[in-house]
């Protein structure tokens, strides 16, 4: 039985195109906790083009009386500004992406070759040290798990996107089984398994079934697109239901 971490950078993304502060982040961050999430992601990128700086406490403050039990999550880049949130905020976890400050979406994870591995376990070990854990954002490749156990990482987030986009096609079966055994190499190794990337209520199903200890689905874009038919608590009660199995 997963849980549902909603990823609010669309909902920011869509205030950010006015001056009004509309759909409020906080709001949608309440309904979100209320209507069967089990946790809040947010992206700070440099750019801010969708959470901004200012958003990450103010989300901390809004959960401080629930958290641990809703986790909140920051994902970024292992830079200093990345850093200064986690020293302020300490959320529950932090998922490391490797992705430039300019990079459209977080669409390659971690290879973990010797100049990321340089960069990333001084990071992990300084996260850590926070008592945050350290997720890293992983392709469905097994071959990386034996390097995210020696980053000193706790777990990893398996890229979900080419799954998805071959699940439109009906031509996902061989990229699921490769997350499949992902996360059974990365269950196997003490880590903890969470995916995320175009998850939506047509192709959870099926991950669900290859996966059933998958930990955590941090979703935004779809959940998002969703809600805008549905509803954004009903869609998110929708998700937290799929993800239960």
């Amino acid at each position: 039985m997963a849980r549902l971490s909603v990823n609010l950078n669309k909902v920011a993304l869509l205030r950010n195109s006015r001056r009004t502060g509309v759909p409020d982040v906080l709001r949608f961050a309440q309904i979100a906790l209320d209507s069967g999430a089990r946790g809040i992601t947010v992206h700070p990128r440099p750019d801010e083009r969708h959470i901004r700086g200012s958003d990450v406490p103010a989300l901390a403050a809004l959960m401080q009386p629930v958290r641990p039990g809703m986790e909140f999550n920051i994902e970024g880049y292992p830079d200093d500004r990345l850093m200064a949130f986690l020293r302020d905020t300490r959320p529950e976890q932090c998922t490391l992406v490797p992705d430039a400050p300019e990079a459209f979406t977080s669409e390659e994870g971690w290879k973990l070759d010797a100049a990321q591995m340089a960069l990333a376990k001084p990071a992990i070990a300084a996260i850590k040290a926070l008592g945050c854990r350290v997720i890293l954002f992983t392709d469905p490749d097994p071959n990386v798990v034996p390097r995210a156990v020696e980053s000193g990482a706790d777990g990893v987030e398996i890229y979900t996107g080419s799954y998805a986009a071959a699940f439109h096609t009906g031509t996902h079966g061989a990229l699921l089984a490769v997350i499949a055994a992902t996360a059974q190499a990365a269950a196997d190794a003490g880590l903890v398994v969470n995916a995320g990337h175009d998850l939506n209520l047509r192709n959870i199903p099926a991950l669900m079934e290859a996966v059933p200890f998958l930990a955590e689905a941090s979703i935004g874009h779809e959940l998002t697109a969703d809600a805008l038919e549905n509803g954004f608590g009903p869609t998110v009660a929708a998700y937290a239901a799929a993800l239960r199995g």
